[in-house]
């Protein structure tokens, strides 16, 4: 699976604070590995870097003490709209009519097309092919005399998913969507402030967590500290992406209040519950499985034990950019370990069946390494619609579950059973009320209307 992105700024006057947002990045490295950028500004003047590849490839020394500065933004990317290519790396600088801006942004705008077109009759020239750019002028070129009255005309003009962090000469600035869908929360240093995608990153940072970005919210970091500056009205309609808790998200981030690992104990806990099954082991597809897996033996009884040993240097294979790629990933991925599963009866948990890709592989490994039985155990419900929202699975042909029933894809995977956790178990793990979260991949049902396909490559030129 892909996620749509990490996002990073730091506002501290007494500081070169690239090196801080260079260090957010990193924790937020497992949010998207196709590149990544820093823009940073002295008061003066912004100056970027931008490089395709991970955290550790795009930035060396030299990079970071050419961008000076006491605030900056960064980025690390995962595309949802646009290819993977130079050209779609951010942080993007974008010159307005009276205001110059660097923008990260982390979601996917669904009505990005109608965007462009007026936005190029506006005379608005593109230099790539990420909905991004298109909120980056938007902004920037909004008939607006301030940052509320710009803030306020985008919200009014884009649909979709956008977290978003901004830097001019003089400020930083973080904005969420109104329906919430992606993360932003805000974090105090001891000489500034930090906006990030996850809590980890300001443990990473060493900022203290303050509070999250309210959906609808944008606030101001200057030498005042924070500022809200805009606020929309609550309609009670919102959209957290509860794939965020199931997945993306690191098990040390705090999202809606709280902590993501208990919330993935909670859904072991209750997959346990919901579809138990006599077993000697349980064990986790590491690593953003391990959580719900401990929860699922603390619930059921059942032993839990490491029985698979993920390579980390191959990546998340959900986060790559295409299918084949994914299932070469899948294959370097994961080992197991024999003697642990020679003819024992295993409980597998993982995360999601999305694709088909992993699970199979997995099912097959375990018996090929001597497993008498392999249960496989999904804490999430089956996955039959596409996410419009920032995750890239554009397509229902895609997806495994939106044809195919629950007893033809255990056929498909090889288990001898198959359990996923329900759309009211995940609710209770995860605290939630269906109005707060977007389950728009797991119903059908977005929280705005969708088309019902989308391209992610729609923009190219």
């Amino acid at each position: 699976m892909k996620e749509a992105c990490g996002i990073v700024g730091v506002y501290a006057r007494e500081e070169d604070v690239a090196r801080s947002v260079f260090f957010g990045l990193y924790a937020l490295q497992h949010r998207g590995q196709e590149s990544a950028g820093i823009a940073a500004s002295d008061g003066r003047k912004i100056r970027l870097h931008t490089e395709m590849g991970l955290v550790s490839q795009a930035f060396q020394e030299n990079d970071l003490s050419h961008l000076s500065g006491h605030m900056a933004i960064g980025h690390t990317r995962y595309s949802t709209t646009g290819s993977s290519n130079i050209n779609n790396a951010q942080p993007i600088l974008c010159n307005g009519t009276s205001i110059e801006i660097a923008l990260a942004h982390n979601g996917n705008v669904i009505n990005a097309v109608d965007l462009r077109e007026e936005l190029l009759d506006w005379g608005v020239q593109f230099q790539s092919s990420a909905d991004s750019e298109i909120i980056a002028h938007l902004i920037a070129n909004a008939p607006a005399e301030n940052w509320s009255e710009r803030i306020a005309y985008a919200m009014r003009r884009l649909q979709g998913a956008y977290s978003l962090v901004m830097m001019t000469n003089r400020e930083v600035l973080g904005v969420r969507d109104p329906l919430g869908v992606r993360p932003l929360c805000i974090g105090k240093l001891n000489s500034g402030w930090v906006l990030a995608s996850e809590s980890c990153a300001l443990d990473h940072i060493g900022a203290e967590f303050v509070r999250e970005v309210e959906p609808g919210e944008a606030v101001l970091i200057d030498d005042n500290g924070v500022t809200s500056i805009y606020q929309k009205p609550k309609d009670g309609v919102f959209g957290r992406c509860v794939f965020e808790q199931i997945y993306f998200a690191r098990p040390d981030s705090l999202l809606n209040g709280q902590l993501v690992y208990s919330n993935r104990l909670a859904m072991g806990a209750q997959l346990s519950k919901e579809h138990p099954v006599e077993a000697d082991l349980v064990i986790g597809v590491p690593d953003s499985a391990t959580a719900s897996a401990v929860g699922y033996s603390q619930e059921s009884g059942i032993p839990f034990t490491e029985g698979l040993v993920k390579n980390r240097y191959v990546g998340r294979t959900f986060i790559l950019p295409d299918q084949r790629l994914r299932e070469l990933g899948v294959r370097r991925k994961l080992n197991l370990l024999p003697q642990i599963l020679e003819g024992k009866k295993v409980v597998v948990v993982d995360d999601s069946i999305v694709r088909g890709t992993t699970t199979p592989h997995v099912v097959n490994l375990l018996k090929k390494g001597g497993a008498k039985e392999v249960h496989v155990r999904i804490c999430a419900p089956p996955i039959v619609s596409p996410c419009h929202f920032g995750v890239d699975m554009a397509t229902k042909a895609e997806l495994i579950a939106s044809t195919n029933s629950v007893d033809e894809i255990r056929d498909f995977i090889g288990a001898d059973s198959l359990g996923f956790l329900s759309e009211k178990g995940l609710l209770e793990a995860v605290s939630g009320q269906r109005s707060e979260y977007c389950m728009g991949c797991f119903t059908g049902t977005y929280p705005i209307p969708v088309q019902l396909e989308m391209d992610k490559l729609v923009l190219e030129t």
